[in-house]
């Protein structure tokens, strides 16, 4: 039953949805199609409802309650910036509200096809209205100009004024950014009048099955967060990341608004070796080989993928706007596709070299662990033994970016480093507890032990960190992780005697929750580290608990197991020594903290094109200092500009790790404390 307790990501596939909501007697375009409920979809409605009632963890009652909760978020999946509806739309649709849960128990689905087919009419006349937006030049010098860039929390305009206002500002900001990337008026009007018809073409190209995906997908998600309607397209890929053999870049998308964002890159993949793709990021354009980029901003997500993907061994090029960066001008990242299979994924190992002699001759082993594949356990022993050949004195296993995989695989790798014992406990929704453990009696390391996560470490890799910081047996560094402590089942709809024309798709559903042996639930909270690296991203703003509908926290009984002696007094001496240290080594991190935190609640963006000229200056000199800093610890001469620096330098200064460099230098204090050297015939 229990085959993954990866992040769910694949869900956010299904985020692609293409309308909004329009008023009655609105004039639309003849070429809009008029969209109707599939036979199919009566009988997906029913087994969808069936199945979530019948086996999900959660205790659901289809009732008026979340009813208005399904709703609100179909509403939102067709208007998610608040753009185009008006709070009169809204108010005319209210007598819906609690209708949706019956809706779905009966498998008809009317309300919903009859609103978001006057989506579709609004919409098109919000792109219509832009268009005309495009007949004069905007004066990029008025002051006080801004784009609400951010409006999910945001009122509904009151009338069609606002919305016009609204859709000036993103239109004025769509051109600056193109002028800012280098492009003429003329060239601006083309291509922003590409986007805007490609808009309303993508509104005539709308099914049914849009329809239906959009507010079953809603339902899903107002139950809990990693539930979800998987059409049958998007069943299919998930079979192709299950299977782990694809040919593409290697990352997961998602849909936000108009902008196809980086959800996860796979490791080993073109995407993440590339070292300039990270989740966040926004692609914007897209080109093959040598073509001119295609402008994808408000395109399906499944379009964009298409573009992608490719066979092994062509060659992509994305212009991809950075999720931490302030620039809003996009930069060039060159792919060649490949084919991502489960080898890539694999764990290695290196002997670290430290670069300030001091330690030159204490060796230590790192291990990076991109997921926890099928037979991950053997690949670390065989790491493991090679590391213990060249005579390494202690172990950094990282976990940075790994977003889980196997449950046995994270028991099996746990057990490498204790004789035996409980490893997780995991409880379904019945209440019954069973408990994972590790029986061998074989330790395969028992040497010291550091843990390096972040924030994108997430339910297996937690599983194994929780369980070396409970028993004591490592110390876990870097950032609070990701908080994802549940388990989800994959479940095809259709059956065998089914005869629709169209298939059925399938549901992701979550059946258990895992708890750490300590009692306490990974769910939220993740793990947090013995010593916590500085980051500019808040846990509060990231993670598990930011998921709408995600199961809380809470804990059960604690596992039967003894630990492997006290740490708390070694654990504040090395705190110490590293506070002092990342008060010169990070100091451009809280820097960044300090910005960001005081521009968090700021949710405009400037369209006066002198101000965004001067941020963009601002953000290479500040670059340009730090790369110069950088360059001088390496002995190298600095750069007068950023665009002078050599290829060779460039990959040297992007293999730089100031994380695992801290990470070492905290395994060698623990080496020189003497104290937390562990052994596991300490184990008491």
């Amino acid at each position: 039953m229990i085959s993954s307790i990866r992040t769910s990501v694949l869900s956010a596939i299904l985020l692609a949805s293409t309308g909004s909501i329009a008023i009655e007697n609105s004039n639309s375009s003849d070429e809009l199609p008029v969209l109707k409920q599939e036979s199919q979809h009566v009988a997906a409605a029913k087994r969808i409802s069936s199945q979530f009632l019948r086996s999900h963890y959660k205790q659901i009652e289809l009732n008026d309650a979340l009813s208005d909760k399904i709703f609100h978020r179909f509403l939102r999946s067709l208007d998610f910036n608040r753009n185009v509806f008006t709070a009169e739309d809204i108010a005319s649709f209210s007598k819906y509200k609690d209708k949706f849960d019956d809706a779905i128990e009966r498998g008809n689905l009317a309300i919903a096809y009859e609103i978001y087919q006057l989506s579709l009419q609004r919409r098109e006349q919000r792109y219509e209205y832009a268009l005309t937006l495009l007949d004069k030049e905007f004066n990029f010098e008025v002051k006080n100009d801004k784009f609400i860039y951010d409006r999910e929390d945001a009122p509904w305009a009151k009338n069609q004024a606002e919305l016009d206002e609204l859709w000036r500002q993103r239109v004025k900001y769509d051109a600056l950014n193109l002028k800012l990337a280098g492009k003429d008026w003329t060239k601006t009007q083309e291509l922003l009048t590409k986007r805007y018809k490609r808009g309303i073409k993508r509104l005539t190209q709308s099914t049914s099955e849009d329809v239906f995906q959009t507010v079953m997908h809603s339902f899903a998600r107002s139950i809990e967060a990693h539930t979800s309607y998987l059409s049958p397209r998007n069943a299919e890929r998930f079979k192709m990341e299950m299977n782990l053999s694809f040919e593409g870049i290697g990352a997961v998308l998602l849909s936000e608004d108009d902008f196809t964002v980086i959800r996860s890159v796979v490791p080993g993949g073109p995407a993440e070796t590339s070292g300039k793709i990270k989740p966040e990021d926004k692609i914007v354009g897209v080109a093959q080989d040598d073509e001119e980029f295609v402008d994808v901003i408000g395109w399906r997500l499944d379009e964009v993928v298409e573009l992608i993907k490719g066979p092994k061994g062509s060659i992509v090029k994305l212009q991809v706007v950075k999720g931490t960066s302030e620039s809003t001008v996009p930069e060039i990242v060159t792919l060649t596709r490949d084919k991502i299979k489960l080898e890539d994924r694999k764990a290695k190992s290196e002997v670290y070299i430290p670069k300030d002699g001091v330690n030159k001759d204490r060796k230590l082993g790192v291990i990076t662990i991109p997921s926890f594949y099928n037979n991950l356990h053997k690949d670390v022993i065989e790491e493991i033994t090679s590391l213990k050949e060249q005579n390494v004195q202690g172990l950094i296993v990282d976990l940075r970016g790994n977003g889980g995989g196997s449950l046995t695989e994270a028991t099996l790798l746990s057990g490498l480093f204790i004789d035996r014992g409980p490893v997780v406990q995991i409880r379904d929704g019945a209440g019954r507890i069973r408990v994972e453990k590790d029986i061998d009696g074989k330790v395969y390391y028992d040497g010291p032990l550091t843990v390096l996560v972040d924030r994108y470490s997430a339910s297996a890799s937690e599983i194994f960190a929780a369980a070396m910081q409970d028993y004591n047996r490592g110390l876990i560094l870097g950032e609070q992780t990701f908080g994802k402590g549940t388990v989800q089942q994959h479940r095809p709809l259709g059956r065998i005697y089914d005869l629709y024309e169209n298939p059925l798709g399938s549901v992701q559903f979550t059946i258990a929750k895992f708890y750490r042996i300590n009692g306490g639930s990974t769910q939220h909270k993740g793990v947090i580290p013995d010593i916590l690296f500085p980051s500019v991203i808040d846990h509060k703003d990231w993670g598990e608990s930011q998921e709408e509908n995600a199961l809380p926290w809470d804990s059960i009984r604690r596992e039967n197991y003894t630990t492997f002696g006290e740490s708390g007094d070694i654990i504040s001496k090395l705190t110490a020594l590293h506070d002092e240290r990342v008060k010169t080594e990070f100091n451009y991190i809280y820097e960044d903290i300090v910005r960001y935190k005081s521009k968090k609640e700021d949710k405009t963006i400037s369209l006066v094109e002198s101000e965004r000229l001067k941020e963009k200056t601002e953000n290479e000199q500040r670059n340009l200092i730090r790369v110069n800093q950088r360059l001088v610890k390496l002995g190298l001469p600095k750069l007068e500009k950023l665009d002078d620096i050599p290829d060779e330098i460039e990959k040297e200064l992007e293999e730089l790790d100031p994380f695992l460099d801290e990470a070492a230098n905290i395994t060698y204090d623990v080496l020189a404390a003497g104290k937390y050297a562990i052994n596991s015939k300490n184990h008491q």
